[in-house]
């Protein structure tokens, strides 16, 4: 239960600083959702792992890092800690005033591809013999985020995550209509980075 519990908080906390530094129209809201996420790896990586994240989650169970039976408790605890910050932050701020105006081709490729270098990184960082027990894998994973938001934040909005797009829809800041491709296309983004690493890291 406590793994359940913490995935919950620390995706409620990771939606919690995107909706409030994105509705808030701060400059630096990749920066802190950044850091915040770096954070909340370090806490509660001794307890979950800190995916925080369905399509982290994916990957690290086709790497044979998480139990089977996690795979959809720790899904539905992101996505309920999602749901919940979203609603905390429309209290607090009110929703966007517009929805992100994505294409949707390059909102599909920016979502795969941010998705499966974040994923990656996870994978290898965290999962990996020759890292084990190091100090950095948090700022990795954190900075890998501040990145791709830099990236292509216009393009997708830099979810990387269906379960922040799942919030983002309920902020309004991504259009309800295309949230299908942010589930599918994170989601293949995860299991494409977890393949990979399969055949690359064998030995592993």
């Amino acid at each position: 239960m406590k793994k359940y519990i913490a995935e919950l908080i620390g995706t409620f906390f990771l939606v919690y600083t995107i909706g409030h530094t994105v509705i808030g129209g701060n400059p630096l809201a990749p920066i802190g959702i950044g850091l915040v996420l770096a954070a909340l790896i370090y806490a509660c990586g001794h307890l979950s792992g800190g995916h925080f994240n369905p399509a982290v989650t994916l990957a690290v169970w086709m790497r044979g890092k998480c139990d089977t039976k996690d795979v959809v408790p720790y899904i539905l605890c992101q996505v309920v800690g999602a749901v919940l910050a979203a609603l905390a932050v429309s209290w607090m701020r009110g929703k966007a005033a517009a929805p992100g105006d994505f294409e949707l081709s390059k909102l599909i490729v920016a979502e795969l591809l941010g998705t499966f270098v974040l994923a990656w990184v996870v994978l290898n960082v965290a999962t990996t013999k020759a890292n084990a027990n190091n100090s950095f894998y948090g700022a990795a994973i954190g900075v890998t985020v501040t990145a791709g938001a830099c990236a292509v934040g216009s393009l997708s909005g830099a979810a990387f995550n269906p379960a922040v797009a799942t919030a983002a829809v309920a902020l309004n800041m991504i259009k309800g209509s295309q949230l299908w491709a942010y589930w599918v296309f994170c989601m293949v983004g995860g299991a494409a980075a977890a393949f990979v690493f399969n055949k690359l890291k064998a030995d592993e």
